[in-house]
């Protein structure tokens, strides 16, 4: 059987790192290739390749049996490749219809001139494959992640319109924001596709690969370590190969836990609203405390935490650090101020400073006040954020590339880094830690996230899954429709059935 897209010894180097070595793979037709790997191993430099985003250093493409040069996204489009990006590429302050087709040739722009009507009503047929009902003159940034998500869904699907053959999509961590549910309805539509399409799925949930691909390329340090079968892999196989260790019995390090000492709360919120999002919210959290916050999409808990940082307009209610009140319409150098820290979910929007390099963001916010009388000192705020690039295990070349150039989870290390390097942080919000991590690095996470606890820094956390939440968390809050629905103390000592969780979050 003639593969549909074939890589042969692909290599990609940039200045001061190689980020593939040799690298082949076959993609077969009408399958699924699972491919997973850490942080930095070389799946999204891999993707970039085959979709023209990158040209290979060395190496061959082939494409249904013949030789293949993939010079852009344009020239990809045109041979029937397309990519869903892992950040999303969609431009926010076009329509729906304006984004599937920027990219593309349409015979209902000319010129500069755009017939409206005919341009909506082609972005309506590619929609509707997948039965999905945006209307298309809407802008994008008014749309839910989810919907954004279908959208850029669409604009590779367009690419049908372009090509007689089937079309090779590439998906780079498409379920890293979506729910549960959304993940199923995700999988619904690979499903359909695969009767006209091949297609190559990223992601470092192992279960979410094993359950949607036919194969599993598992790559480590930009190689190909092993090629396997879902019917002749499991979980933990896949994890070592990855990680080069079997995944620990205790991965939330739970066997040194112990009960929260008894102390006055650090952290009080009493009825918390902003309207349209969340309402009278209430908790308090102690210093070594770790509360998860949780619910479907649309709970409110995102928005919740939030606020807690003044990151949300229009709320009202109360929140205190260490008995210091914070105004609730003030803004994030307040609760900066009191010793608040923030990693947000959507770590290239708000995490991190694009055209800046690794150390400038990790120094931005707390490296000045390690200077005297407003001067900085260099050395110091630089030896400290490197102590936490090695302790972070960030991967990148050199403190001073550009963060644009890391992978996503190793962006979402450096946007936690900034913040421990304060030696005044009390508090610490993570929304969705774990988005984006491979295996190894979340259990590097939750082992910073207990020994931060155990000295005494208060921890509010919303979770990527329910086995993250009750591994690692001594209170849960369960968030309903904006609403508190339930609360779980004293896990360490007695843990909710997951399904006591489940029937308060829906």
């Amino acid at each position: 059987m003639t593969p549909v897209l074939s890589a042969r010894n692909i290599g990609k180097t940039y200045p001061g790192v190689r980020a593939l070595h040799d690298v082949s793979m076959e993609l077969r037709p009408n399958e699924v290739l699972g491919l997973i790997g850490q942080n930095g191993s070389g799946k999204s430099t891999l993707l970039k390749v085959l979709s023209g985003l990158e040209q290979p250093s060395t190496g061959k493409l082939s494409l249904r049996g013949r030789e293949a040069v993939v010079r852009s996204p344009l020239a990809a489009a045109r041979l029937g490749i397309g990519l869903v990006h892992q950040e999303q590429s969609l431009i926010p302050n076009l329509t729906v219809a304006e984004n599937i087709f920027f990219d593309k040739p349409s015979p209902h722009r000319r010129f500069g001139i755009y017939n409206w009507r005919g341009l909506n009503r082609e972005a309506a047929r590619q929609l509707a494959k997948l039965e999905c009902d945006i209307a298309p003159d809407t802008r994008v940034d008014a749309l839910s992640f989810p919907d954004r998500q279908m959208v850029e869904f669409a604009k590779v699907l367009a690419i049908e319109e372009l090509i007689d053959q089937p079309l090779v999509v590439l998906f780079d961590e498409p379920t890293s924001l979506l729910s549960p549910s959304e993940v199923d309805d995700l999988f619904r539509q690979i499903r359909r596709l695969r009767s006209r399409a091949s297609i190559v799925f990223v992601s470092h949930r192992m279960e979410e690969v094993l359950e949607i691909s036919d194969r599993v390329h598992v790559m480590v340090n930009g190689e190909n370590v092993a090629e396997r079968t879902r019917d002749t892999t499991n979980h933990e196989e896949l994890y070592h190969l990855m990680v080069g260790s079997r995944r620990s019995d205790d991965y939330y390090q739970e066997s040194g836990r112990e009960p929260v000492r008894a102390a006055a709360p650090r952290l009080v919120v009493d009825g918390l609203s902003a309207p349209g999002r969340f309402r009278d919210v209430s908790l308090s959290a102690r210093p070594g405390e770790i509360v998860a916050v949780t619910g479907v999409a649309g709970s409110g808990a995102e928005s919740f935490c939030r606020a807690i940082f003044g990151a949300e307009d229009g709320v009202r209610g109360i929140v205190r650090i260490a008995d210091e009140e914070l105004v609730s319409s003030a803004l994030p150098d307040a609760a900066i101020r009191s010793g608040v820290g923030y990693v947000p979910a959507e770590r290239k929007l708000e995490g991190v400073i694009v055209g800046r390099t690794v150390l400038e963001n990790i120094v931005l916010t707390f490296g000045p006040q390690m200077g005297k009388a407003g001067l900085i000192n260099r050395r110091k705020e630089t030896g400290e954020a490197l102590s936490w690039i090695n302790r972070l295990h960030v991967k990148t070349p050199s403190p001073v590339e550009y963060v644009e150039r890391l992978s996503g989870g190793n962006q979402q290390k450096v946007s936690l880094a900034k913040w421990l390097m304060s030696d005044r942080l009390q508090v610490l919000i993570l929304d969705h830690p774990t988005r984006g991590l491979d295996p190894g690095a979340k259990a590097d996470l939750f082992g910073l996230m207990r020994e931060l606890a155990r000295q005494g820094l208060t921890i509010v956390f919303v979770s990527e899954t329910l086995e993250e939440t009750l591994g690692m968390a001594d209170t849960v809050v369960v968030m309903r429709d904006g609403e508190v629905s339930a609360r779980f103390e004293d896990l360490c000592l007695r843990k909710p059935r997951p399904e006591q969780i489940v029937e308060a979050m829906v």
